[in-house]
């Protein structure tokens, strides 16, 4: 059955305006030529986008002759704000963007763990606010439209623990603070009018990873998280998997040897957090003679980094051997987690994500990749993130785009 006129038009303004956002401006005849409709369907679609305040002239393409053909037609920015926030354990990092995804205000603050759930929910809130008012401070003009600076359109969060699949809530996971379960509420409180969402972080990251890091020409991949405890996301057939119960990837859960314990459904202690988890790597750079002797989190990731660097730039003889020893050992442990995912899966591909992942580099990619290589028949890359510690971020950002898009790139009847 052939498309309805409505529908046919909500296709092609569709079509137009990905067009828009994946090349930048352009013109209705290089519309008429990327999309394959005729010259009086782009004319009809482009009046029908600038009329709903979607698409507006932004130039000329310096073609010689003038007339509709030579404007360059762009998205407008400002038609939608959106924030993306990067939840830890002990910390908020938050961006806002425009439509296209142009970071126009950042900023970052400390909530530590003696922190109450009430202070600690007036800190992150307080801190999006601050972000999204220093972004419309910026030259960017009010609109008298329904959307306009300091009114968000979306907001999309990173989290650690576990998405329940049939509400999109974070459930109660041990050792997260209250206060992150009731992030989504106090912020849509804050500003009513967004779309306001959660979703794991080490998800996000690999969304990041796929669009804009080391796995864009992956569409089956895992990326394996690095960090104050490790975590996995899959991606199979560009689709991301979550699982029954949205536990997708909770691999500091799996009985692995070397351990003194097996984990329970409370502690992952006895579990892959106990070889790779960043207390684990401080202390094992501290039996290797490198930084990290008091088994400080915030250490393991400046041991491994100095490790690589050691090895890529030179240094004395004993040095060298010293950095040598303790990423041989490091690899060793992340190749029993990325083993036990390649045999199950058979990915293809696993990145190296977190702050670890990104601090070790192509140095430590490459030694889990020997020893995969050596453990398993199956042909496997192993990749050191593109993104790092950023991926949360940009993963937020990019989910809470793709969603305002769907939103304002509907067809509405006139």
């Amino acid at each position: 059955m052939p498309a309805s006129p409505s529908t046919a038009r909500a296709i092609n303004d569709r079509l137009a305006l990905r067009l828009l956002q994946q090349e930048g401006p352009l013109t209705a005849g290089q519309l008429k030529q990327l999309t394959g409709l005729s010259r009086p369907t782009v004319a009809d679609l482009v009046e029908r986008l600038t009329a709903s305040d979607l698409i507006t002239v932004v130039g000329e393409s310096g073609e010689q002759r003038r007339g509709p053909n030579a404007r360059l037609y762009g998205i407008v920015a400002d038609r939608a704000h959106l924030a993306a926030l990067d939840v830890r354990t002990e910390s908020v990092s938050v961006l806002v963007s425009d439509l296209l995804g142009r970071v126009l205000a950042e900023a970052s603050v400390p909530i530590g763990g003696d922190t109450g759930t009430g202070p600690a929910l007036d800190r992150a809130t307080a801190l999006v606010e601050r972000v999204a008012e220093e972004a419309g401070a910026m030259g960017v003009p009010p609109r008298e439209s329904d959307r306009v600076w300091g009114r968000l359109h979306t907001v999309g969060i990173g989290a650690p623990g576990l998405i329940d699949p049939a509400t999109g809530e974070l459930r109660d996971s041990a050792g997260l603070p209250a206060w992150h379960r009731r992030l989504v509420a106090a912020l849509q409180e804050r500003f009513p009018q967004a779309r306001v969402s959660v979703e794991n972080e080490t998800n996000l990251a690999a969304m990041a990873e796929q669009q804009e890091g080391a796995a864009r020409d992956r569409d089956t991949f895992v990326l394996l998280w690095l960090g104050h405890s490790p975590g996995a996301a899959v991606v199979l057939d560009g689709s991301l998997r979550r699982g029954a119960s949205g536990g997708t990837g909770e691999i500091g859960f799996l009985p692995v040897p070397g351990t003194h314990a097996l984990p329970s459904a409370t502690d992952c202690e006895g579990g892959y957090h106990s070889l790779v988890g960043a207390a684990a790597v401080a202390e094992l750079a501290g039996e290797h003679g490198l930084a990290g002797a008091a088994a400080d989190p915030g250490a393991a990731a400046v041991a491994v980094r100095e490790a690589a660097r050691v090895l890529g730039e030179g240094g004395t003889e004993d040095d060298a051997a010293r950095s040598a020893r303790f990423l041989d050992a490091l690899a060793d442990r992340i190749a029993i987690g990325v083993a036990s995912v390649v045999a199950i899966l058979d990915p293809g591909c696993v990145v190296l994500g977190g702050e670890l992942g990104q601090a070790g580099g192509e140095a430590l990619a490459a030694r889990v990749a020997e020893r995969i290589h050596r453990m398993s028949p199956l042909a496997t890359e192993v990749r050191a993130s593109g993104l790092g510690g950023t991926a949360v971020l940009r993963g937020a950002l990019l989910t809470a785009r793709e969603r305002a898009q769907d939103e304002l790139f509907a067809p509405r009847e006139r």
